[in-house]
């Protein structure tokens, strides 16, 4: 059995990739629901402490689209992404584009849309979620990067965490 991460664990494999990888204590099909349900993804998505996601628009289909928006509740900036779904092998990989909406909290994460990979994969009752990110240059990469993006990843998979715990216990 490999080795569980139990916190995000980030590693570039390429020039223009980042992979965050992070086991849940759950089966798969229930963090695939927990990913691709848009009331669960409110529960679980919020990232740092003090963001509410105010926008959780998915149609989780090949050819169907997302929008997902937070906002700063202290100060009202607001940021977001949106995509559209290329690949969806439920529960075990999406596929699919995403561009970021930088709102008025500014950056850039490159001028073409990032291509991302989602794996599941469960090995004796917990679940190893793997995230592919593909951006446009290594510019795109290393800016996304330097935004923090696994710190607020991992405040997100600890919301997941208890949401993925209340819904084991049914």
């Amino acid at each position: 059995m490999p080795t569980l991460p139990e916190t995000a664990q980030l590693s570039l494999p390429g020039d223009t990739q980042v992979s965050v990888k992070r086991a849940f204590r759950a089966p798969r099909e229930l963090v695939w629901e927990a990913y691709t349900t848009p009331e669960l993804m409110r529960r679980w998505l919020t990232g740092y402490p003090g963001w509410t996601m105010t926008v959780c628009e998915m149609d989780v289909r090949a050819g169907g689209t997302f929008r997902w928006r937070w906002r700063d509740d202290a100060d009202g900036k607001e940021f977001g992404f949106h995509g559209e779904y290329v690949e969806v092998d439920a529960p075990a990989r999406l596929h699919n584009t995403e561009a970021f909406d930088p709102g008025d909290v500014g950056g850039s994460m490159g001028a073409e849309p990032a291509l991302i990979t989602v794996t599941f994969e469960e090995h004796d009752g917990a679940t190893v979620m793997t995230t592919l990110i593909e951006y446009d240059s290594r510019a795109s990469r290393d800016e996304a990067v330097t935004t923090g993006m696994t710190d607020g990843m991992e405040w997100s998979y600890k919301n997941l965490d208890r949401t993925l715990a209340e819904r084991q216990k049914g």
